[in-house]
């Protein structure tokens, strides 16, 4: 049994004490709030008059136990969501609302005004989960796994939602809401039966190890797929459910009012949401701006999909998948954003869903019939749906089997859609609490299966080598790269910065801001020239970006991306310096320094180069040019150590290597000793890990390795040598005031024959 089956195994056990631990200490201030609560707003009881002491008591119970509740669904293996839900069926009228009446009517007053104020906050609460959601979705991964995730995806929502239209026309009258037709309720049902939860899935599968694996692709995909899907499904029946009736021209409204909503947010849309996030985190110097900018994309998306006629819900979700596509979004502000919704947001949200639910209905035997049948259909559907689509993708019966217990995990999704369609009158207080019972149950019943099947499907070969070569990359300096700054002026080294940065970029084509500097030492002619997009160093890294861009057009669509560089130019007044710190603020992996002074009289470097890399905290690049107009390399020369930094240089090299198609050496020199066999046989080994990673990226890698002679002149003999118009080379910076990356470093910037790039980490 392996490592999480162990933990979950053992876990009642282990969490008794701890549990009743919990229980006791936060049950104490739950009654103290409670009993308060009644006394403070006892006077506006009789009166209808929202009271914001009652909202506080509301929203700090809902978050209090939902987060006891989640705590302990998360340690049971369960997603902490079902506790989130649980609270506030517990803190409603299915248990407490039973056990004490009046206090739970002071709590949770039936006045429209009151619950108006929790349906408000709950209801944004809804808006930013599906913005998260859309957040998560991973549309490459989508891309990757297709033809498999597209067959599961249409099997998956056409069969449940077929199953659970046809028990809404088959239920009793008395379940079905007044004033709306039949079949609108049906759509409904069917909506809620068809559509997994991403986040269920994705944490159980996260949680399994098999988040990278075949399989745990093809169900991460198909349940994005189904989501997307069955949001679009939704805005859909909720546009007909407004208009309360279904005709030829609402279905044709709501059709075409998608239709076109998806195709302008994912061409000019994709753009203005990028621009508008790296406008707000390059112009503000205020807390917080990305954030703020999500949350007015989010909104007037929303905004948008209301005012063609859909649920501002899709508006919400395709805000979020956009967002989550932008290299602005950052870990850190994907972190703060998270952290609002998930610790205040959700909580409510579930907890007010949680609230709205009586689970005391199913006393009543014909109810209680009517629940297990939805279950039963439910799962039977999405399983058979799920099932059937696997097989149709060329899944194996067992990664079938394991695929069709994933998709009938349903929970928050379900709940909203149910919650939604209750405030609207489209579903019945009875069909809602059923259709909750029926998310809970499959919700949870689901994870125990998931794990048992997942642990029989077996790891193909080849599946293993691509695993491996994921976790290699996921340590690696170049692919983690999201932004690059370049500071740069109008000279050789500016111009050569710019095309290397521009094969660096390459196919992933990371958004780079350009920093034109103005140096002293040119002439006023060539100080007073701007740099623009279209001129310059520049332009430099646009053409050499759609260069390597073609070099790599055979590789993985994940790889591709388009020809056309973005770029941004900045002219700023400030020194270099200055510049520099103001702009590494809005958040940069790496910069790149090309200046005309690079090199000082000595042979140092200069004191231009030096201030600016002290003003940057993080990898910085600085290119030195040999001769009046240095070109692109034909052939790169790369000092290995075995050191972090030097592994990052070939890294680099090995990129622009790849986007110029040339030839790479990569030379380790082994330290003169005592035992010459073993520093050999380290340097091999050095070398070795270096061509295996030039070979992941089809370059080939030529090794050299010398021994008894110094680290400096090895690399210029072999530089003279083979004539390489470019060595890269990692250093770090030593102790001092002036810029100094040790003896090795400073010979061969000062003797190098041809040009060098230094990479400081």
């Amino acid at each position: 049994m392996d490592r999480p089956a162990r933990r979950v195994a053992a876990l009642p056990r282990q969490l008794r004490p701890s549990f009743a631990g919990i229980i006791g200490k936060a049950a104490a201030p739950a009654v103290a709030i409670a009993l308060s609560t009644t006394a403070a707003f006892a006077a506006d009881k009789a009166a209808d008059v929202p009271s914001e002491a009652v909202l506080l008591a509301q929203l700090i119970l809902l978050i209090a136990v939902g987060r006891l509740l989640g705590e302990i669904m998360t340690r049971l293996g369960q997603p902490s969501v079902m506790g989130m839900l649980l609270a506030g069926i517990l803190l409603g009228p299915s248990l407490f609302g039973a056990l004490w009446p009046d206090l739970q009517q002071a709590v949770f007053p039936r006045s429209p005004a009151q619950k108006t104020m929790l349906d408000g906050i709950a209801q944004l609460g809804v808006l930013l989960l599906l913005l998260l959601t859309g957040m998560e979705t991973d549309l490459q991964l989508v891309r990757k796994v297709g033809k498999a995730a597209l067959a599961i995806s249409i099997t998956g929502v056409a069969v449940p939602f077929a199953c659970g239209f046809t028990l809404g026309e088959l239920m009793p009258e008395t379940l079905m809401p007044q004033g709306y037709q039949r079949v609108i309720a049906s759509l409904f049902l069917g909506t809620a039966l068809s559509i997994s939860s991403i986040k269920i899935v994705a944490a159980i599968v996260r949680e399994m190890g098999f988040t990278r694996r075949d399989l745990g692709q093809i169900i991460v995909g198909s349940a994005i797929c189904e989501d997307s899907i069955g949001w679009v499904i939704i805005a859909i029946t909720f546009g007909l459910a407004e208009a309360g009736t279904i005709d030829a021209a609402s279905v044709t409204r709501s059709v075409l009012g998608t239709a076109a909503f998806l195709v302008a947010s994912f061409t000019i849309g994709r753009r203005l949401v990028f621009l508008t996030m790296r406008w707000a985190n390059d112009s503000f110097e205020s807390d917080f701006p990305v954030v703020s900018a999500i949350l007015v994309i989010m909104g007037v998306m929303a905004l948008t999909t209301h005012f063609i006629g859909v649920h501002t819900v899709l508006g919400a979700f395709v805000a979020g998948v956009l967002i989550g596509e932008s290299p602005i979004l950052s870990k850190h502000v994907d972190e703060q954003l998270r952290g609002l919704i998930l610790a205040f947001f959700m909580p409510v949200f579930f907890g007010s869903s949680g609230l709205s639910t009586d689970l005391t209905i199913l006393r009543d035997p014909m109810l209680a019939i009517m629940a297990l049948v939805l279950i039963a259909v439910a799962s039977f559907g999405k399983f058979a749906g799920a099932f059937l689509g696997g097989k149709i993708g060329g899944l194996t019966r067992r990664e079938a089997l394991a695929l069709a217990c994933a998709m009938n995990a349903r929970g928050s999704t379900e709940v909203i859609v149910a919650s939604l369609g209750l405030s609207m009158g489209a579903l019945s207080h009875d069909l809602f609490t059923i259709i909750v019972a029926m998310a809970v149950i499959t919700t949870m019943a689901m994870p125990p299966m998931l794990r048992w099947s997942l642990a029989r499907v077996p790891m193909r070969k080849d599946e293993k080598q691509r695993l491996h070569l994921e976790q290699l990359e996921a340590k690696e300096f170049v692919p983690n790269l999201e932004r690059m700054l370049l500071a740069v002026d109008e000279s050789p080294n500016g111009k050569l910065a710019g095309r290397l940065a521009g094969l660096l970029a390459g196919p992933r084509n990371l958004p780079t801001t350009v920093l034109a500097l103005e140096t002293a030492g040119g002439s006023g002619r060539e100080r007073r020239r701007d740099i623009t997009p279209e001129s310059g160093p520049a332009q430099e890294a646009r053409e050499s970006q759609a260069d390597a861009t073609a070099a790599q057009s055979s590789g993985s669509d994940a790889q591709r991306a388009s020809s056309v560089m973005d770029i941004t130019v900045r002219h700023l007044a400030e020194p270099g310096p200055q510049a520099v710190a103001a702009e590494a603020k809005k958040g940069y992996g790496l910069l790149v320094i090309g200046i005309r002074n690079t090199r000082a009289r000595s042979g140092a470097f200069h004191r231009d180069v030096a201030e600016i890399v002290s003003a940057f905290e993080g990898p910085v690049a600085i290119v030195a040019g040999k001769g009046d107009s240095p070109q692109l390399p034909a052939s790169i020369l790369v000092p290995v150590t075995g050191t972090e930094t030097s592994r990052r240089a070939a890294e680099m090299a090995i990129a622009f290597a790849r986007g110029r198609r040339c030839a790479l050496t990569a030379l380790c020199v082994a330290s003169t000793g005592a035992s010459s066999v073993d520093t050999r046989a380290q340097a091999h080994a050095i070398i070795g890990d270096v061509v295996a990673m030039g070979g992941r990226y089809g370059v080939k890698t030529r090794p050299a390795v010398r021994t008894d002679v110094a680290p400096d002149e090895a690399i210029l003999g072999e530089a003279r040598r083979s004539r390489y118009d470019l060595l890269v080379m990692g250093v770090s910076r030593r102790p001092g005031e002036r810029l100094f990356f040790g003896d090795t470093a400073a010979a061969v910037f000062q003797d190098a024959p041809g040009s060098v790039l230094f990479l400081v980490s």
